[in-house]
């Protein structure tokens, strides 16, 4: 350990302050202070109970998960607050200390909360507060520069979407020469899916498509031995049911393989002979038309002929063809940036953690 740094217990260093109930008649989403929950700020209010800057700790819902306040606020009773002498520590110091104990691993019960007596208890290496001072300025220099590479990742995988997003609907809102328009139910067979619930059975050897199959790409999935609806490569599945404003209505999954799977209630299959069949699951996904079918109030429940109605582009198979390999190429270099994004967040993240553990340990250099 660092010369001038101190092992002391938590409770000795800060104390937790209960929060307190805030009356439903004193919420004011437009009100001038913040209130704070377990997750972070979840209301305003035009009063305050506590008046200088702090850091909220979920004692209940999302225990042990750490935040900084504004200078006034009101805390709830799901929280702690913390005070602490500021003669003494820095409150940056003390916040991204609290970020590495990892206390969410003290939640106990049922319906899990932190107890502050245990968390009193652990021990940490504390330097004098010029030190606590330099290395909170060093972090917040490493973090922004790990923030902002962060959002240029992330902006250079909204462009890739965006691009894609751009050529996809300029195919289908400026339709060629020759392009016919017809009726789903004119060009395409329609079948509803059967209830499985009562045959699921994890050694079974058919996948169950349902719009937890379907919403997740095809990740997450339910067996059964019997395939109720069998499903054959080039069928292409759409989900039926949502809830309001839901993600996964009239999603669909391009069937590649016989024999595999087996459709489930309030799943559709779509065939079709008129159609390459990716590029008729690239018109059908998401499609407006049926998406103006939900009223972000009440579950959506779409109706056979509610899609036998929706009405689809249809260029020659030539046509579709190219527009497909253009919008498969699209979607592949989207999701080569969207890899390359997820793990340049993994190690953004794993390189944050390894800076705070160093700052903690008394390793970081003299020099920023």
């Amino acid at each position: 350990m660092k010369k001038g740094w101190e092992v002391k217990k938590l409770g000795d260093i800060l104390k937790l302050e209960y929060g307190k109930p805030l009356p439903d008649d004193k919420r004011n989403p437009n009100g001038k202070y913040p209130v704070y929950g377990a997750n972070g700020e979840i209301d305003r209010s035009d009063d305050y109970y506590h008046n200088k800057q702090s850091i909220i700790v979920g004692r209940k819902g999302s225990a042990g998960e750490i935040n900084l306040t504004e200078k006034r606020f009101w805390p709830l009773d799901v929280t702690y607050f913390v005070t602490f002498d500021d003669k003494k520590y820095s409150l940056g110091f003390l916040y991204d200390l609290l970020l590495t104990l990892n206390l969410p691993k003290l939640a106990k019960g049922v319906k899990p909360g932190i107890n502050r007596n245990e968390v009193y208890e652990i021990r940490a290496s504390i330097p004098p507060l010029p030190e606590q001072k330099r290395i909170v300025a060093i972090l917040d220099k490493a973090f922004a520069a790990i923030s902002t590479a962060k959002a240029n990742a992330e902006k250079n995988l909204q462009n890739a979407r965006e691009l894609f997003e751009s050529y996809f609907q300029g195919v289908f809102a400026n339709p060629g020469d020759g392009w016919e328009v017809k009726k789903l139910g004119e060009v395409c067979d329609f079948f509803n899916g059967k209830a499985h619930e009562k045959c699921i059975d994890e050694k079974g050897n058919y996948i169950v498509v349902n719009s937890k199959f379907i919403s997740s790409d095809g990740r997450i999935w339910k067996k059964t031995k019997k395939q109720l609806f069998p499903l054959f490569r080039g069928d292409i599945v759409m989900v039926m049911s949502d809830v309001p404003n839901g993600k996964a209505l009239m999603k669909s999954f391009l069937v590649d393989v016989d024999t595999v799977y087996t459709l489930n209630q309030r799943i559709c299959a779509i065939r079709s002979n008129s159609f390459d069949n990716t590029f008729l699951r690239y018109q059908l996904n998401r499609n407006k038309y049926f998406l103006a079918f939900d009223n972000g109030e009440n579950q959506t429940n779409l109706r056979k002929n509610d899609i036998l109605n929706c009405p689809l582009l249809i260029p020659s198979l030539s046509e579709q063809r190219a527009i497909v390999a253009k919008l498969d190429a699209l979607s592949a270099e989207t999701k080569k940036l969207e890899a390359i994004y997820q793990q340049k967040r993994a190690d953004l993240d794993e390189l944050k953690e390894s800076v705070l553990q160093k700052a903690f340990s008394g390793e970081l250099p003299i020099d920023n």
